[in-house]
């Protein structure tokens, strides 16, 4: 399965474009669509946007196989660009070490969608632009919200 071009309208919104290094919310030097630089990666004088976009190809790629790898169960296309864009903004050991995953590979679908939803923190401080993405995933999920994440 591949990212639809929804999923990656929503992660190139989310993620924006930058055309110099950048510290993430989490202080990790990043470029482009949300590229995080590896050593000895390193871009002094910037990147172009058409550069971005192949590098994106391939970090998209990454997110792809392993979602492909952790996922035991059938998906929808939109539970899968969503899975894609949270491992792509959170890393596949995130997803791997997660309630989310469990519930889902359990199938509980709805349980899992609802995981998605308390994945809006960076350290212990909620951030508007994570619970906007979150929701946004939650959508291509396509799930109604459980009752317990409602509350």
């Amino acid at each position: 399965m591949n990212l639809s071009a929804s999923g990656l309208l929503l992660l190139k919104k989310s993620e924006g474009f930058r055309d110099r290094t950048y510290l993430d919310v989490a202080g990790l030097p990043t470029i482009g669509f949300g590229h995080r630089l590896v050593h000895p990666e390193c871009y002094p004088g910037g990147i172009t946007q058409t550069q971005a976009e192949v590098i994106l190809q391939w970090d998209v790629r990454e997110a792809e196989q392993a979602v492909e790898r952790l996922v035991k169960v059938p998906l929808s296309q939109g539970q899968f660009d969503a899975l894609v864009d949270f491992t792509f903004n959170l890393g596949s050991g995130r997803l791997a070490g997660s309630t989310l995953l469990q519930d889902l590979n359990n199938e509980k679908y709805d349980d899992a969608a609802g995981q998605l939803l308390r994945w809006d923190h960076a350290g212990t401080q909620e951030l508007a632009s994570l619970k906007a993405r979150r929701e946004a995933e939650f959508q291509l999920w396509g799930a109604e919200i459980p009752r317990q994440a409602a509350a």
